[in-house]
């Protein structure tokens, strides 16, 4: 999915403030969950900086679908159990305080069938009494065809642009994104598709709930507001 632009990806997103959207999520456990506080799982967890943060809170375990992603994580966090595995259709076995599953990586989730799948799926290693937090993708209300984006990058040894144009296609959201990168080693230019789903606000709540969650809205991590869904396992 990320492959070429896996070693790019933490200088993309480096105004992303992980240990604020850590401190804040760790709040949210304390508030809404009814059980123990001491393991969690991050789904998606990317190149770790959420769980270099959490790791501080929690035992912590990560899963996510790029090897690329998952590499630069165990560099970042040796010893920290990591596993590749579809969020939709992974079972480790055990369950956990906590499960996560931030920066809108659900939206990966191309169908409602997929959807409430990965939410069964992560409900299902809750301890009863357990938190699932997720932040969701856009919704078909807040997607702009034709969105010109891009992100820059400009550090002494790095000089990247990454840019866009939204599109539609029904609920899906295809995102080519065309990187433009230089370094020490020469000038390259590679290109990503990424596509997501778009889902309302009922269609997140009932996939929660069809997973038997205590189901409420929160406003969302500081960085993104793009809110987050809390399920509380009864």
């Amino acid at each position: 999915m990320y492959d070429r632009g896996a070693r790019y990806y933490d200088a993309i997103y480096g105004y992303k403030d992980y240990a604020a959207e850590a401190a804040y999520v760790d709040d949210l456990i304390r508030r809404h969950g009814r059980g123990r506080r001491r393991a969690l799982l991050d789904v998606a967890c990317g190149t770790g900086k959420h769980l270099e943060q959490l790791r501080r809170r929690y035992a912590c375990e990560g899963l996510d679908l790029s090897a690329e992603m998952l590499a630069i994580a165990r560099e970042r966090l040796p010893g920290l159990p990591l596993h590749q595995a579809d969020m939709a259709a992974f079972d480790l076995g055990r369950r956990f305080d906590a499960v996560v599953c931030l920066f809108s990586a659900i939206g990966y989730m191309t169908s409602l069938r997929r959807l409430r799948r990965a939410v069964r799926t992560m409900a299902r290693h809750l301890e009863p009494g357990g938190v699932l937090i997720v932040e969701p993708w856009l919704g078909p209300e807040s997607w702009r065809v034709g969105y010109v984006h891009a992100r820059f990058v400009d550090e002494p040894e790095l000089k990247l642009a990454r840019m866009g144009v939204s599109a539609r296609r029904g609920r899906l959201t295809p995102l080519d994104e065309h990187y433009l990168v230089a370094t020490s080693a020469g000038v390259e230019h590679f290109r990503h598709r990424h596509t997501l789903a778009l889902y309302s606000d009922a269609e997140y709540r009932g996939a929660f709930q069809a997973a038997g969650l205590e189901t409420l809205r929160d406003e969302g991590l500081p960085t993104e507001k793009r809110g987050l869904y809390v399920g509380v396992r009864g």
